[in-house]
């Protein structure tokens, strides 16, 4: 695998110099492993290799941090342009981005702001463990606490999915804030490689989205006290992780169907070559998908341009916190992650049988499969039911 020498030359100078880098990247690494990642449900060694090289993994931070300064808008497109050659990559990268954010806003110590610097010098890939066994996949409750012992602190976890946990330089974890706390109160824990042990404690074989490596976990750590976010996880979940998240899972969906839509356009422009003068019978179908795609798109870069001005105006806190927001955030992920198969689904219509066969340059299998997840990724059911909790009590301004 050799990484483009624009990318590495590029990546560093700025936020529309890391766009160009990730573009590239899709393109030259990605793609070309994508299917042999799906088939062997492997991690995406190669084209992390290259955004690492291309010093991708800091880029949210701000420069004199070691990063481009990737506002959640950029992120977002990053994401999304990858997530055409390779969903796994980019949810990959689209998660590491999210923890990450909680990392940059709530690590206000010392030894958090030391870890920040040593991701961006050694482009460490950070993941997390926020489910776990006998939550029913709540994220805002934990069974697992943390343990202080002095200086350190202790913890133990069954995570039900560990996303890359495996592959990953760091971790972040949700725990309650002692034995004696309860469920919902938590605090968020930085654990290195080195001061975790992981056991895998289910198999990782599914339908889709299978590079990302999240089987279920069992994780054994021991780390200074110094590593635990200053914050409650209560309010890190909802202003930072929950909004980088949303935003972010919706720009891969956006993604995977912008790659569909894109093998649907060549396939007509390549049957209207055939025969000028007449118009196949799916060019309807492919100007109604472009509605469809426009609209994804347009839905989670509002929120990214919004999130974005909020913080840039210090009302990110306050903002992110009301229930108009929170609202917000559940209808762009459910939208989302219903449109993008049904938009695969049009875009498999529109080829035919050359789509649905595994073998050829209009493959959309995978795709599909991939779209898929998205209404899995805590589950859209959840999310209806906590929106439905707050429309009794919300009216719209």
């Amino acid at each position: 695998m050799s990484v483009p020498e624009s990318a590495i030359a590029t990546a560093s100078g700025g936020p529309e110099a890391t766009l160009h880098a990730v573009r590239q990247i899709a393109r030259e690494i990605a793609a070309r492993h994508a299917g042999e990642v799906d088939a062997q449900a492997r991690f995406p060694t190669e084209t992390l290799a290259a955004l690492k090289a291309a010093r991708v993994l800091s880029a949210p931070l701000p420069p004199e941090q070691g990063g481009a300064g990737l506002g959640l808008r950029q992120q977002g497109d990053a994401v999304a342009a990858l997530a055409e050659a390779c969903a796994s990559s980019a949810m990959v990268l689209a998660m590491h981005y999210s923890q990450l954010a909680c990392a940059m806003r709530h690590g206000v110590n010392p030894a958090l702001k030391t870890f920040l610097r040593d991701l961006a010098a050694q482009q460490w890939l950070l993941a997390s463990i926020t489910s776990e066994v006998g939550t029913a996949g709540d994220t805002r409750r934990s069974v697992c606490a943390v343990e202080r012992h002095g200086d350190d602190f202790v913890l133990q976890k069954s995570g039900t999915t560990g996303s890359y946990c495996q592959q990953a330089d760091a971790m972040l974890v949700t725990a309650r804030v002692g034995p004696d706390a309860a469920p919902n109160d938590q605090v968020l824990v930085l654990v290195r490689r080195d001061q975790y042990a992981l056991t895998q404690t289910t198999p990782w074989d599914t339908l889709g989205m299978r590079g990302t490596c999240s089987p279920g976990v069992a994780l054994r750590a021991r780390a200074p006290v110094s590593q635990i976010l200053p914050v409650p996880f209560a309010e890190i979940s909802a202003v930072s992780m929950v909004p980088h998240a949303h935003i972010l899972w919706s720009a891969v969906w956006t993604g995977i169907a912008a790659g569909a839509f894109g093998k649907a356009a060549a396939f007509i422009r390549g049957q209207a070559g055939k025969s000028p003068g007449v118009v196949p019978p799916g060019t309807a179908r492919l100007a109604a998908m472009s509605v469809g795609l426009q609209s994804m798109r347009d839905g989670w870069r509002a929120a990214a341009i919004d999130f974005d001005a909020m913080v840039a105006q210090a009302r990110d806190r306050a903002e992110c916190t009301s229930l108009r927001w929170a609202l917000r955030m559940n209808n762009l992920k459910i939208a989302s992650a219903e449109a993008a198969p049904r938009l695969v689904h049009e875009a498999l219509q529109t080829i035919g049988v050359a789509a649905y066969r595994n073998d050829g340059p209009f493959s959309l299998g995978r795709a599909y499969r991939d779209a898929l997840s998205g209404a899995l990724m805590v589950s859209n059911d959840r999310i209806g039911a906590a929106s439905a909790s707050m429309l009794l009590v919300y009216k719209e301004a």
